[in-house]
């Protein structure tokens, strides 16, 4: 077979469609292993900035970009056409949920017509985008069949959840790869492709066992992240310290898993993925109730720490109404520059709304946008703030610090001992010595 030799010596010509937090990783990944790549994307800004070599993914530095660009192994476009002339294509596209959690696969949607309208014989296509189980083969398969081209005979289709972590330093390619083929010689094919470039590839029976797990990953974590953050608001109420239980519960050399308390669970994965279970489950006449009262808990979150900070103002005679309040990070976790879905933009409308001046320091994030989505501020449909300067050197102007995000390269001890009142979400003043710090 064709393919079959051009994947084996990787002359293959990979499309991936999305240069985002998913795609772009890939795309280096894959042109480093020298296999010629062209990434596809709909903002003419994003293609302009890459083909000059400039990455706006924190994971990808723009000397690998402009190795793999150097040697003619990668080229970003805005034209779909050239999808025509790839072997093998990769769907990365955002599958967000609306505002009542029911999953929106638009964006895989169009990819997918996309890909059939210049879709060719000998053709591989790869859905990464996380989504609930039955996506691949109840709406890509039958929207790519509409060309005439049959599945495992003409072209090949197979899902493959990402594994991105933003942030984690382990090597795209020491990261194992799931992959599901809608038949065998579809999963066989997805799977020798990604040999080229990984170190494991785990097959399994189909794109819905693929599919589910990516969720039940995901899940897993929700869970019991939740689990724990529920337990640290009781153990706040008992005046028990969450962090040192946690510390001793590790020490059990089976059983159980640290997780840890959170402000919210952020990112694009764990926040949202166990919805399209939990709304594909319906179908089934099923309530997936751990994965809805684990939603319930993350969202209450940003309320909590807002509570926790009225607390502690109200103990220095206080109202939240005037005080100034700064954030510390607003990224969903430690040392990267993304906000999504993080506790940040909630709990900043949240101040606002009661009246507080609120500034926001983080040196990953210059500027952020708060959308009137969950709380109205002001009449205004979006409001964009930006980062103070220098923020341990401006905590004397503060009456409150929040710390939602513990970067690297901060004595948070020295930040506490400058700051009047401290509310600690992250564990990040490790001193228990300071009476004006409040912690979960």
């Amino acid at each position: 077979m064709e393919l079959k030799n051009k994947i084996e010596n990787k002359t293959a010509v990979t499309a991936i469609v999305g240069m985002g937090y998913v795609g772009l990783p890939h795309a280096v990944e894959i042109a480093s292993a020298e296999m010629k790549v062209i990434g596809l994307d709909v903002q003419e800004k994003r293609v302009e900035m890459l083909n000059h070599g400039e990455s706006y993914i924190q994971d990808v530095s723009n000397d690998d970009l402009k190795k793999v660009i150097a040697v003619g192994k990668f080229k970003a476009s805005a034209d779909f056409s050239l999808l025509a002339q790839a072997d093998v294509i990769i769907i990365c596209v955002p599958t967000p949920l609306d505002k009542y959690k029911i999953p929106d696969t638009s964006y895989i949607e169009a990819s997918a017509a996309k890909i059939k309208k210049y879709l060719c014989k000998d053709q591989l296509i790869i859905l990464e985008s996380t989504t609930y189980p039955g996506t691949t083969d109840e709406i890509i398969l039958p929207l790519l069949e509409k060309s005439g081209l049959k599945c495992g005979q003409d072209f090949y289709l197979a899902f493959a959840p990402e594994r991105i972590d933003p942030g984690n330093r382990m090597p795209l390619n020491e990261i194992p790869k799931v992959v599901g083929g809608i038949t065998a010689k579809c999963t066989e094919l997805a799977t020798m492709f990604y040999s080229q470039f990984l170190k494991n590839v785990h097959s399994v029976s189909s794109t819905r066992v693929a599919e589910m797990t990516k969720i039940v990953e995901n899940t897993y974590r929700l869970i019991n992240i939740s689990a724990i953050n529920e337990l640290a608001m009781l153990a706040g109420k008992m005046d028990i310290d969450i962090w040192e239980v946690i510390e001793a519960a590790k020490t059990k050399p089976y059983g159980f898993q640290a997780f840890y308390p959170s402000p919210k669970i952020g990112g694009h994965c764990i926040p949202l993925d166990p919805f399209y279970l939990s709304w594909k489950a319906k179908e089934y006449n099923f309530w997936a109730r751990f994965i809805e009262l684990a939603g319930e808990i993350n969202e209450q979150m940003p309320h909590y720490v807002v509570s926790k900070t009225a607390f502690a103002l109200n103990k220095s005679k206080k109202p939240i109404n005037g005080s100034r309040i700064l954030i510390w990070g607003v990224a969903y976790k430690d040392d990267i520059n993304d906000p999504r879905e993080g506790a940040a933009v909630d709990v900043i409308a949240n101040l606002m709304r009661k009246g507080a001046q609120v500034d926001y320091f983080d040196p990953f994030i210059p500027e952020l946008s708060i959308e009137a989505g969950n709380f109205m501020i002001e009449n205004k449909e979006r409001l964009m703030i930006k980062s103070i300067e220098n923020g341990i050197e401006k905590l004397k102007n503060y009456d409150a610090v929040i710390i939602l995000c513990g970067h690297s390269g901060f004595n948070y001890e020295d930040l506490a001992s400058r700051a009047a009142i401290v509310i600690d979400t992250r564990n990040a003043v490790k001193s228990r010595k300071l009476k004006n710090v409040y912690r979960f």
